[in-house]
């Protein structure tokens, strides 16, 4: 909410409004063909109704809570990383090394990292949600796939400021093991923020934020130009 802040933060508050809205629209019109069309209007099934509704927007939650996250970072990607540079140099008063200049020349390398990390999710899942179909020890994938979830935010929203640093994907998630603790506290609270509705429209440039603040203060990201830009201010 600084003043300075706030314009970096609107291009993807605006992405997260439409992308929530769409699949919202999207889920409306669907649910109701899917209801209309498969649920019987005699018999039991039409006295279960009642319940069949509340359990599709308990569905549409869930894909909006996965969806939504992988969807707005895809195309919020380009203007994260300039919105990570401007929170640090509020921070610090120092433009990182690598900070991005304009966001159509961050579009092709953005979408690519998305990619990256999405393939990077993928190879985690697979086999967690292997674990999660074997009866007996499906609550450790339960587990599992919880601390898969935090990570994975956590590992999301720390890329743009370290990237901003130069540091590769590999040596990002060497950093965020070694802040273990650290990093899966993160990715608890930015799930409890996209849990709340509302506020999920806010959640990504917020956890941009957050990350930027986190990886200064305990990734010691470093190596700024130096150039002192009255950012505290």
């Amino acid at each position: 909410m600084q003043p300075g802040l706030r314009k970096f933060a609107l291009v993807p508050v605006s992405i997260s409004i439409v992308i929530y809205a769409g699949i919202a629209v999207l889920a409306y019109f669907y649910s109701s063909e899917v209801v209309d069309r498969y649920i019987p209007k005699e018999g039991l099934w039409a006295y279960l109704e009642w319940l069949i509704w509340p359990l599709v927007v308990i569905a549409y939650l869930f894909v909006m809570f996965y969806s939504f996250t992988i969807i707005a970072n895809l195309f919020g990607a380009p203007f994260n990383g300039i919105l990570a540079a401007q929170v640090e140099r509020h921070l610090t008063g120092r433009v990182p090394p690598e900070s991005p200049q304009a966001w159509w020349r961050e579009i092709v390398p953005a979408l690519l990292g998305e990619v990256q990390k999405l393939l990077y999710f993928v190879a985690l899942a697979v086999p967690v949600l292997i674990l999660l179909l074997i009866p007996g020890i499906n609550a450790l994938g339960s587990v599992l796939w919880i601390l898969l979830g935090l990570w994975f935010l956590a590992l999301e929203y720390c890329d743009y400021p370290l990237g901003n640093h130069g540091v590769a994907p590999k040596a990002q998630r060497r950093k965020l093991r070694e802040r273990r603790l650290s990093a899966l506290a993160f990715g608890a609270g930015a799930t409890a923020l996209m849990l709340v509705p509302g506020l999920q429209l806010l959640a990504m440039p917020a956890l941009v934020a957050g990350a930027t603040r986190l990886a200064v203060e305990q990734f010691a990201v470093d190596g700024g130009t130096g150039k002192d830009l009255g950012a505290r201010s």
